[in-house]
């Protein structure tokens, strides 16, 4: 590959450092979401947030890696990985009107435990008892700070179960197939990605011409866009520069590191989460919070031992 710079070994701290930059910033565009879900349709998000990062990784390849081709070298492997991610985001935002936040969330943050399971069964890693004790225990914190109730659980809670298996396969992918492309080209692909499957959802959903009673019931899915104006294109920045960093971010650490003790630092979204909902929506955390933060913190320097 021209003018790589992935290493050729394993690098953990190079991959933790990635993995917590990543969910920091992508959390940081999830606030972002939160704060604008009511007013954008999902493939308005997906098209034209993606269509201002796509000129920006170009532009960034080209003064950065002028001799690295834009299209992957393992073309199949990296579209396969760049639709898992895609239909992952689509598989938890359909569940979400159907369950309470902290009932998806915590479905979806067993996803560690899948990508630990994968790299055992797919790749061979071997892991220890400490390192199992470190999913477990990170799992535990993702438990105290949600704390879902068995009562709120029902069959849509296992589209997160399925976007979590979906970004451990993708994350999985990133390890082994796509371990020699260059952390920008994957993440340009993943956001071409996201364009196309945004615009063929759009026009798929005005074909359908659905009833105003289904679109009342899937609002952020079948909705109409929105008007975009200054503000509007600003919020589009903003996550643009989230899902950039995150998408290259994510993507250095599942090449530097093992996939097991990566994984256990995907945890740590949920403690740049409460540090946000405290910022910016005045959400003061509980003692139970700070516990489940500190067990998260005790299962990534775990995972760095194993």
């Amino acid at each position: 590959m021209a003018e790589s710079t992935l290493p050729s070994r394993d690098n953990t701290k190079i991959a933790v450092a990635a993995i917590v930059f990543a969910v920091f910033a992508l959390s940081l565009g999830d606030a972002a979401i939160k704060q604008i879900s009511a007013d954008f349709v999902l493939w308005q998000i997906f098209v034209v947030r993606s269509l201002i990062a796509v000129p920006v990784l170009i532009a960034v390849i080209k003064f950065r890696y002028p001799s690295l081709r834009l299209l992957p070298e393992a073309t199949g492997w990296t579209a396969a990985r760049s639709a898992m991610l895609t239909f992952m985001w689509l598989a938890y935002y359909v569940a979400l009107p159907h369950l309470a936040l902290s009932v998806a969330a915590s479905v979806y943050y067993v996803l560690p435990i899948f990508i630990t399971l994968f790299a055992a069964l797919f790749i061979g890693d071997r892991i220890g008892k400490v390192g199992w004790i470190a999913v477990v225990i990170g799992f535990a914190g993702v438990l105290v700070i949600l704390r879902p109730k068995v009562s709120d659980f029902n069959a849509y809670a296992l589209l997160p179960l399925v976007s979590a298996i979906l970004y451990a396969l993708a994350m999985i992918l990133t390890r082994t197939k796509c371990r020699t492309e260059h952390p920008l080209i994957l993440a340009l692909s993943l956001n071409v990605c996201f364009v196309v499957f945004g615009l063929t959802a759009t026009a798929l959903s005005d074909l359908a011409d659905p009833t105003p009673s289904t679109t009342d019931l899937y609002p952020f899915l079948l909705g109409e866009w929105s008007m975009m104006g200054s503000k509007e294109f600003l919020a589009m920045g903003l996550l643009a520069t989230a899902i950039v960093i995150g998408s290259v971010a994510s993507a250095i650490a599942y090449q530097s590191g093992r996939s097991s003790t990566v994984a256990t630092f995907d945890f740590s979204y949920l403690v740049f989460a409460a540090t946000w909902g405290f910022l910016f929506f005045g959400e003061v955390p509980d003692a139970l919070t700070l516990l489940g933060m500190v067990l998260i913190f005790t299962a990534g320097v775990l995972a760095v031992r194993n």
